[in-house]
């Protein structure tokens, strides 16, 4: 299948709202499962939303790139405010949802310069 055409399929849409799934999963669990090679908190949480940032693209790449950059933003501040929750046991940290936006920022802007021709 053509890239484009994936782009705009349900199997576009399904992958990304199952990363997302995933995503929050892994961040909420108490005790998750340790990441081969370690990475580093912050490292994890890059490698999540530049995904989820690439995903969301293609899932939906007639969407305002503003607007998918909120929606991962908010995703992100949620993962923050959920891992809070003392039963947890996890840490919550303003920089981690920053490293998100960030991450998913980028990521939106380098497709969209790509989607433009370079």
């Amino acid at each position: 299948m053509r890239l484009a055409g994936w782009r705009a399929s349900r199997t576009a849409r399904v992958s990304f709202w199952a990363a997302a799934c995933f995503a929050f999963v892994m961040a909420v669990l108490p005790h998750p499962p340790e990441v081969p090679g370690h990475p580093s908190d912050k490292v994890q949480h890059i490698m999540a939303f530049a995904t989820l940032a690439a995903l969301g693209a293609a899932a939906y790449p007639r969407a305002i790139w503003v607007k998918l950059l909120v929606g991962l933003s908010l995703f992100g501040a949620l993962i923050e405010v959920v891992q809070a929750i003392p039963a947890l046991h996890r840490d919550s940290d303003v920089v981690d949802w920053l490293a998100d936006t960030a991450t998913a920022g980028l990521v939106l802007l380098v497709i969209r310069w790509w989607r433009l021709g370079g």
